[in-house]
């Protein structure tokens, strides 16, 4: 699974004109899943993304995670992190097929949920609009095959 995560000021995901989704301060998550990925690496992803310290503590330093930030996450399926970006037009045979990656899509959430997190989401498949207010900017790529 891949991640792209943004530490974000507020973040929303909106569908045909209607906001979805909605957080202030925490994370903005483009959740990818790979072909190979099963549920340990859902559940490996989102222990990652909750303990991440990126967060400013009294003294200024990124040194606070998620949890002790206060913050939220908004969590959208985001196919297009494994792009083959070889030839100019990307192709998208390297992402899994949908009954794959949205059950592990779902369990990512579910996991962060279960952490005591409040998690917005867009909808898995959708044409979606997200918004973001980038905070710092702070973003980072989680790829749990790089463990």
């Amino acid at each position: 699974m891949r991640a792209v995560v943004t530490r974000v000021k507020e973040a929303s995901v909106t569908i045909d004109g209607v906001v979805r989704g909605c957080i202030g301060k925490g994370f903005l998550v483009l959740l990818g899943v790979g072909p190979e990925d099963t549920e340990a690496e859902a559940l490996y992803l989102a222990d990652r993304v909750a303990g991440v310290r990126v967060f400013a503590d009294e003294a200024g330093k990124m040194n606070l995670s998620l949890a002790a930030a206060g913050g939220a996450l908004l969590v959208v399926s985001q196919f297009t992190l494994y792009a083959d970006l070889k030839s100019r037009r990307p192709g998208f045979t390297k992402a899994a097929k949908p009954e794959i990656a949205k059950p592990l899509y779902e369990a990512f959430i579910a996991e962060c949920r279960r952490r005591g997190f409040t998690v917005a989401e867009g909808e898995f498949g959708a044409d979606m609009a997200v918004a973001s207010v980038n905070d710092g900017p702070v973003t980072l790529l989680f790829d749990t095959a790089e463990r």
